[in-house]
Order: structure tokens, then C-alpha cells, then sequence
């Protein structure tokens, strides 16, 4: 496994758990469906990375930056790091390894 699959998959695991922890703290449905439709997309994306077909690796780079827009709107809306702050640095250093991966890829 590389490290462009390791990073889609912990991404999406705390994506699911973020999601999970929304609703159960908050009572927020949005945060129950996008947190687990966003974070089974990716990992689905890293079972697709895992069989070898490089559109995993699109799909995730692509979930990854649509998540990582919305909680970098949520932090400058917001100001409070946990849990936009923390998901927005997290998604940042996803992305570039996913982006890496697929620079590797390309050559």
C-alpha cells in the first residue's frame, strides 16, 4: 500500500467518525449524511487505489478538496478549530499527498 491509499483511508475513517460524533453531540443530520457519504466515498476510492485503477486516486483528490473548501468555509465563518480547523489542516496534508501520488503516477 502507498501512502497516496494510507492517507484517502484515515481521511475518510475520520471523516465517517466526525460525521457520527456530529450527530450524536449536536443532533446534526447533515453532519450524520455528509460525514458518511463523503467519508465511505473515500474509502470506497482507496479499495478502488488498492485494485490498481488510477481513478481511485482522482475520486478521492476530488472528495478531499470539495471537504476541504466547506471546512475552510466553516473555519473563517466560525473561528473555532475543532472540528473545521482540525479538518481543514488535515485535508490540506491529504490532498498533498494524494497530489503527489498522482504526480509519481503521471511520470
Amino acid at each position: 500500500m502507498n501512502l497516496g491509499i494510507i492517507a484517502t483511508i484515515a481521511y475518510g475513517v475520520i471523516t465517517l467518525i466526525g460525521g457520527i460524533v456530529g450527530y450524536i453531540t449536536a443532533g446534526s443530520n447533515v453532519s450524520l449524511l455528509s460525514g458518511s457519504i463523503s467519508g465511505l466515498l473515500l474509502i470506497f476510492a482507496a479499495f478502488v487505489q488498492i485494485q490498481g485503477k488510477t481513478w481511485g486516486l482522482i475520486l478521492a483528490a476530488a472528495v478531499t478538496a470539495v471537504l476541504l473548501v466547506v471546512f475552510a468555509f466553516r473555519l473563517a465563518k466560525t473561528h473555532k478549530f475543532m472540528p473545521a480547523g482540525l479538518m481543514t489542516v488535515l485535508g490540506m496534508l491529504t490532498l498533498a499527498v494524494i497530489v503527489n501520488q498522482l504526480t509519481i503516477l503521471r511520470r
